[in-house]
């Protein structure tokens, strides 16, 4: 088949202009079941098209027809040899990746600034992390990737892990050296797992960093609506077979999947690999040169910072994605936070993630010169503003979360005993729960840790910014969950 074709959307507009009458779920049947201003509002094509997994359309879970014919044009568009499509995001995508291969009791290594869904799949999985510590960046106060150097001592220390993962890119865009790090696990043979969320255009321009396929990782878990222009929770997993078995991957995504799977994400699927492999080049060029434009306007701007290729150059800076836009604000004596409310309300511009010191913006090949515009002059008037302030500006200081000491799996803390004490009185405890800052939803506690004096501060300094800091059964994070602890009968 061609890159061109669209086997699995072109086969349900087929199905849909056949106008079957449908004794079959969604009850909503092609709209005339749901409530008439949603229907309106969404319109009759789309829902011609929610359907469910009746014969002529495929099953995700046992895919022979529609489904298999476009996750193989996936296949060869991503360089895998098999790639599946996930209707759970790329969360879900990344839990089955490590339930691929890691079981209880066996180790995996990770860098400690996963996303939440790995940690997730620790618990699920019952394995046993080996961290490694990730680079941090003191002047802009976030995690980039692990080093090559890293890798090769968990490896030596822990040869019988069952995986190393790897976040190609990291949220803001920074790559480690990922081929060499493939080949130096593979030396081991042990298996190659790559969180790779925010690369799914990587593949298809080579100014861009290594996609996982191109740099030879077993497994890579990439979100096709992030960048590449599929719908919200559309994802896919490719998989290259050797150290992983691709039956077993479909056997545990199907156990995690649900069978009721969206036909729309499916298909929105289907279009954007069809965009990537025959546009994707092109669309992704002019969106390069977009933003080295905002880029270089924004540092043209007092006080203001959008980080570039400066930042390249340390073991775990190998490379980057320039339609990341890391915005640099500590020096307007603001948080990134503050500065994020601020362009939402005199702009209505809305910004991807914001922390203490940064903002993050992303330039798609959805972004035109009128967005950048607008975005360049609402940072100038926000700079002005701050230089005619009275006081005087006080950059913002860089405070850093360490990472904390594993005291038990995630697992066995996860499903231990438990008690809920003041979030003032935690420290030295053995935290039961999640705390993170989401986006991006990189956690600063997990189960099993030793809570600690200085990440209590930090929580405290991201709660007083106004940031989203989430996990905890309590919202307001006063109290905690700890493992139980006895106290000797006397």
């Amino acid at each position: 088949m061609s890159q061109n074709e669209t086997p699995l959307f072109s086969g349900l507009l087929a199905h849909a202009k056949k106008n079957p009458i449908q004794f079959h779920i969604p009850g909503h049947k092609k709209g005339a079941g749901i409530d008439p201003e949603f229907r309106s509002f969404i319109g009759d094509n789309a829902l011609s098209i929610d359907l469910i997994n009746i014969g002529p359309l495929d099953d995700l879970h046992q895919p022979k027809g529609i489904i298999k014919q476009a996750q193989d044009l996936a296949a060869e568009a991503f360089g895998a040899d098999r790639t599946f499509f996930s209707v759970q995001g790329t969360s879900g995508a990344i839990i089955a990746m490590v339930m691929a291969v890691c079981g209880p009791g066996e180790k995996i290594i990770v860098p400690r600034n996963v996303h939440k869904s790995v940690m997730s799949a620790i618990v699920f999985s019952g394995s046993i992390p080996v961290f490694i510590h990730p680079e941090i960046d003191k002047e802009l106060g976030i995690s980039h990737g692990i080093t090559n150097e890293a890798v090769e001592r968990a490896l030596e220390q822990h040869p019988d892990a069952k995986g190393v993962l790897v976040i190609n890119p990291t949220y803001f865009g920074i790559s480690a050296d990922l081929k060499k790090i493939v080949e130096i696990a593979h030396s081991y043979h042990v298996p190659v797992l790559v969180d790779e969320a925010h690369g799914v255009h990587i593949h298809f321009h080579d100014k861009l960093p290594l996609s996982a396929m191109q740099a030879g990782a077993d497994m890579a878990a990439t979100s096709v609506h992030k960048l590449g222009g599929s719908m919200t929770q559309s994802s896919i997993l490719n998989v290259k077979e050797g150290l992983v078995s691709a039956k077993r991957v479909q056997s545990i995504l199907s156990m995690l999947t649900t069978t009721s799977t969206s036909y729309l994400l499916l298909a929105s699927l289907d279009v954007a690999r069809k965009q990537l492999a025959t546009k994707g080049r092109d669309l992704i060029d002019r969106t390069i040169k977009l933003a080295e434009s905002i880029r270089k306007r924004i540092n043209e701007i007092d006080h203001i910072h959008c980080i570039g290729e400066e930042i390249l150059g340390s073991k775990a800076t190998f490379d980057y994605d320039p339609t990341k836009l890391i915005i640099s604000v500590k020096e307007l004596g603001l948080t990134g936070y503050e500065v994020e409310k601020w362009l939402r309300e005199r702009h209505n511009i809305e910004v991807e993630l914001s922390d203490l010191y940064n903002i993050l913006c992303i330039i798609t090949f959805g972004d035109t010169e009128h967005e950048a515009a607008i975005l360049v002059n609402a940072l100038k008037e926000l700079a002005d503003e701050c230089e005619h302030r009275k006081e005087k500006i006080e950059p913002v200081e860089v405070l850093l979360p360490e990472i904390p000491l594993l005291a038990l799996t995630p697992r066995d803390a996860f499903y231990s005993e438990t008690e809920v004490i003041p979030f003032e009185e935690s420290e030295g405890r053995i935290i039961a729960e999640f705390i993170m800052v989401y986006p991006p939803g990189i956690p600063i506690f997990i189960p099993g840790e030793i809570i600690t004096k200085e990440n209590l501060h930090y929580i405290r300094k991201n709660l007083e910014a106004g940031l989203p800091v989430q996990g905890p059964e309590d919202d307001e994070i006063k109290t905690i969950h700890v493992i139980k602890e006895y106290k000797a009968i006397k």
